[in-house]
Order: structure tokens, then C-alpha cells, then sequence
């Protein structure tokens, strides 16, 4: 009798922690445009990409092998841990970083929402299944509101084409790279495990290219290059992964419903953060996203991403 009276209360209590939950993973995500922004004015890409890279994945490693006591990967793991790497740091956030330096922090975060769109239409080709008509408006609707949104940052110098095609060509890595996750046998080991071998073995594949584009005297130290490259390993790449797989857990579907609220969060910290205009041209764009997404994710109940 008292179970029964308690479960309404205990099903409130998960509830509002699975808002809480999203609304934190979607600030945190959000906010890793203007967290590079803000790096950039102190150092190159991929020192702070480096620096982000290292303190994140040694983190996520000693929890994972030193308290937790997980099992390190074995044989084919690795591979697959390096081919994930490859694709999810290396080329997604290797390329993201770059873009960050030609386009807006706000249109970075808004370019970060389209994942799923990319992903729902490469699966269909990678796995030879039919294409939707709902996958392909989504994906049209998507780059409507991105043009829409970056149109006044081409003319205010806040954005470049090239940057945006870096950036595109980033979340294409990062779509290939959650396919190619979603397709392995992992053998039960660990989440925290495979994320903090693959961010080290990613930032390794970047150090020839870090050795290649270093100048010393274009970087410096200071409290801009700490606070970032701290936020972006602890806030985004621990804090974030780590409610968005909390959100996860609880419903795959509605999980993917919480990267609405990305682009907005994205916008407005650009907006209080680093001065970067709002107009309704960002609106729009927002909104054209936002409908490209709901499109995509309700047409596909199985995205995975």
C-alpha cells in the first residue's frame, strides 16, 4: 500500500531529474562553440584541441581503470577504438575546431543539431536501405535555416563559405563516426573505456599536425586558453556525454528530442558571451533546423546518436 503511494512520487522525482538531465546536456553541448571562441583568442586549434583532448581522456581512463577497475581493451578492440577515434575526435573535432576560426559560435552550435539528419540519411546508404522522402526534407530544411542563419554573419564577416563547409564536412565525421560505433561489437567493456582510449588515440593521430602548424608565439597560456580547454574536456566532453548517456538509458527516443534546444542555448551564449549578433534571420534558421530535426527523428523511431 505505501509502495503504491510512493510510486507517483518516485516516478515525478525520475521525471524531473530527466529534465534536469536534458536541459544541462543541451547547455553543455551547446556551449562548446563559444568555449572554442573564447580558446582561440589565446592559442591555435590544435593546441587547445590537444590540451582538451589529454586532460578530458585522462580523466575518463583513471575512472574507468583505477576506480572502477574496467578491463582494458584486447586485440581487435583496439582497432576499433582507433577507427572510432579517427573519425570522432581526429576528423570531427580536428575539422570543428578549424571551422570555429571562420564561422560564428552560434552557427557552429546550430550545425551541431543537424547530426542526426546526417546520420539517418548515411545509414541509409551505408546500410543500402531506401532513403525517405521525409529523411531528404529534413536534410533540405536543415541547410535552409543554416543558410538562413549564417546569411547576416557572411555579410558582417562573422562567418566564411569555407568555414561552413569545413564545418559540414566535420558533422559528415562525426555521423560516420557514431555509425561506425553503433556497428561494432564492443564485448561489454565499457563506456568510459572506450570514450577515453578513443579521445587519446584521436589527439595522437593530431599530433603530427599540431607539430606541422605550431607557432609559439601565437599562443598563450593565459586564464582565456584554461578556462576553455578545461570547460571543453570536463563541461562538454565528460559532462555533457555523460547526461546525454543518462538520457539515453531512459528513452533512446526522447533523448533525441533534448538537441532542440541546442541552437538556442547555442545563439544565446554566443550572444551574452562573445557579442555575436541575434536577428531574425537567426530565428528562422533556428526554426528551419528545429523542423528538419522533429522531421528526421520522427520519421526514424531508431536513429541512433
Amino acid at each position: 500500500m505505501i509502495r503504491e503511494k510512493m510510486l507517483p512520487i518516485t516516478n515525478k522525482i525520475k521525471e524531473f531529474k530527466i529534465i534536469i538531465a536534458g536541459i544541462l546536456f543541451a547547455f553543455l553541448w551547446a556551449s562548446a562553440s563559444t568555449a572554442t571562441k573564447i580558446g582561440l583568442h589565446a592559442a591555435q586549434p590544435f593546441v587547445i584541441s590537444i590540451f582538451r583532448f589529454v586532460i578530458a581522456g585522462s580523466i575518463m581512463l583513471i575512472l574507468s581503470h583505477i576506480i572502477m577497475a574496467k578491463r582494458f581493451p584486447q586485440k581487435k578492440e583496439w582497432v576499433q577504438i582507433s577507427i572510432y577515434g579517427l573519425f570522432n575526435i581526429t576528423f570531427y573535432l580536428g575539422l570543428y575546431v578549424i571551422a570555429m576560426q571562420k564561422v560564428s559560435a552560434g552557427l557552429g552550435s546550430l550545425a551541431v543539431a543537424t547530426n542526426p539528419v546526417f546520420i539517418v540519411l548515411i545509414s541509409a546508404v551505408w546500410l543500402s536501405h531506401k532513403i525517405k522522402f521525409k529523411n531528404i526534407l529534413s536534410l533540405i530544411l536543415c541547410f535552409i535555416g543554416v543558410f538562413l542563419a549564417a546569411y547576416p554573419l557572411l555579410q558582417n564577416s562573422f562567418a566564411t563559405p569555407g568555414g561552413i563547409l569545413i564545418l559540414v564536412t566535420s558533422m559528415i565525421a562525426y555521423s560516420l563516426g557514431t555509425i561506425y560505433y553503433s556497428r561494432q561489437n564492443w564485448n561489454g567493456l565499457h563506456i568510459l573505456t572506450i570514450n577515453g582510449w578513443q579521445t587519446i588515440i584521436g589527439a595522437v593521430f593530431l599530433l603530427p599536425v599540431l607539430f606541422l602548424t605550431y607557432e609559439s608565439d601565437q599562443n598563450v597560456f593565459n586564464h582565456d586558453f584554461w578556462f576553455s580547454t578545461s570547460w571543453l574536456a570536463i563541461a562538454v566532453s565528460i559532462g555533457a556525454v555523460q547526461f546525454w548517456l543518462y538520457l539515453l538509458k531512459n528513452n533512446p527516443i526522447k533523448a533525441s528530442y533534448w538537441l532542440f534546444l541546442c541552437p538556442i542555448f547555442g545563439f544565446l551564449i554566443a550572444y551574452f558571451m562573445v557579442d555575436e549578433p541575434l536577428t531574425l534571420y537567426t530565428l528562422f534558421g533556428v526554426l528551419f533546423v528545429i523542423i528538419g530535426l522533429y522531421t528526421t527523428l520522427s520519421s526514424d523511431k531508431k536513429i541512433k546518436t
